[in-house]
């Protein structure tokens, strides 16, 4: 009435299993090389020529190879930009912090406070005040 099972359970423990698996660090590697690609992309999109080749080092260096840069600039506010590149040097802090890159871990932090003081110059003071 039933066929016999031919195929291993998916419940079979991975050391048993005959797919290949990445080990934590090259996964956190993946992830950073990702996050570090995202906020290359922001900051040639700024201009930032100096910023985007020390973030392309560090990508060149985690993939093995060059990242595609970016020539144009994007519609957006200047501030918007800076906010988005903020965000996403933070995501790099804690993927390099999880991973103990020390040298990806302080450009992210540099990346931070340089875009944060950018942000804050692009951004008009009636913009900051809070609607009551």
């Amino acid at each position: 009435m039933y066929e016999p099972i031919r195929t291993k359970s998916v419940h079979t423990p991975a050391d048993d299993a005959d797919l290949p698996h990445r080990s934590r660090e090259d996964e956190l590697d993946i992830q950073l090389a990702g996050h570090l690609s995202a906020l290359l992309a922001v900051t040639d999109e700024l201009g930032l020529a100096a910023d985007g080749d020390r973030i392309a080092q560090q990508v060149a260096r985690l993939r093995g190879a060059p990242p595609a840069r970016h020539a144009g600039r994007s519609d957006a506010s200047p501030a918007a930009l800076h906010r988005r590149a903020h965000a996403l040097a933070g995501r790099v802090l804690v993927v390099a912090a999880s991973r103990a890159d020390t040298a990806v871990a302080i450009l992210a932090a540099e990346a931070m406070d340089a875009h944060t003081a950018a942000a804050s110059a692009a951004t008009p003071a009636t913009a900051l005040v809070a609607a009551p």
